[in-house]
């Protein structure tokens, strides 16, 4: 397997493993490939450089052959202009956290073992959802949005966990309807309704709508983390970078460690750095040490 990703120039600590135990599988390693191979690009008659053309897509190269031009999809469109009107009117303010992981692999590895899990995907992002659920419940004013027009702040005594998709349409951010109601299995069966509805371009408005938090998961593309833009009408964002083996001061001693960062973004006019400081940093525990959760939980 080393020498398979080694040949297509993949990161093994950066693909989600699907095998049991945890195991990476050679299918694994061709999937994380084929999704970080550059889209194909088209020549035409007389260009020595190559441009954009996907078909379906209604593109056309200008006539000196420079520019493709490409219709602004509606997704698309629904989402620049989403992505612009919370940028230019939240006052997005982003905290990190760098989180020794490996206790969260190691149950990552027992639950897809355990017969009660079977028929779902469990990855670490399940955890990172629990984790996330819990945070709220203990400090419920980050969840809330910010009503302009009446002026008053809206606390939500629910949440819809958003969790942002890339499809070929482009971004959606369906979210999990009454997410804290539900237990791991079926926070797990959630997720994965979720994600096969997006990839199959079946995501609809009402899926989309009334979220109140979200997680962009950046890792599974092999990136540590980054400063994500909330979506509108909610208070905060969680990113979840890759997961990498790294050197780890653990117990006194420098040790190989399971680590990845966390970044949370949030909207400064309803959450402070203490409250932003605070959710994220109960995230971190409970991926530092699952059984956390149970104190909490």
């Amino acid at each position: 397997m080393r020498k398979l990703a080694r040949d297509l120039g993949v990161e093994l600590a950066s693909v989600p493993a699907t095998g049991p135990g945890g195991i990476i599988t050679r299918e694994d390693v061709l999937a994380y490939s084929a999704r970080s191979e550059p889209r194909t690009l088209a020549t035409y008659a007389g260009d020595d450089s190559p441009w954009l053309s996907d078909a379906g897509t209604g593109s056309s190269v200008t006539p000196d052959g420079r520019q493709t031009r490409v219709p602004v999809k509606s997704v698309r469109k629904r989402t620049a202009e989403a992505m612009v009107q919370s940028a230019f009117t939240a006052p997005h303010v982003t905290e990190f956290h760098t989180v020794d992981v490996t206790k969260t692999m190691k149950l990552v590895a027992k639950l897809r073992e355990d017969r009660e899990f079977k028929d779902v995907r469990v990855t670490p992002l399940l955890i990172t959802a629990r984790a996330l659920l819990l945070a709220v419940r203990r400090h419920p004013d980050i969840n809330a949005s910010w009503d302009e027009a009446a002026q008053e702040i809206v606390y939500k005594h629910y949440v819809n966990l958003g969790i942002a998709a890339a499809t070929p349409r482009g971004l959606v951010v369906p979210n999990i309807k009454d997410a804290h109601r539900l237990d791991l299995k079926g926070l797990a069966q959630g997720l994965s309704d979720l994600t096969a509805t997006a990839r199959a371009g079946r995501t609809t408005p009402a899926d989309m709508s009334d979220g109140t938090i979200t997680i962009t998961n950046v890792g599974v593309f092999g990136i540590d983390t980054g400063t994500p833009i909330l979506n509108p009408g909610e208070a905060a964002i969680l990113a979840f970078g890759a997961i990498r083996e790294q050197p780890w001061v653990h117990k006194g001693k420098i040790k190989k460690r399971w680590v990845t960062q966390l970044a949370l973004s949030f909207d400064h006019r309803l959450v402070d750095g203490a409250l932003g400081a605070y959710v994220l940093s109960d995230v971190a525990k409970i991926l530092e040490d699952p059984a956390q959760a149970l104190v909490w939980g």
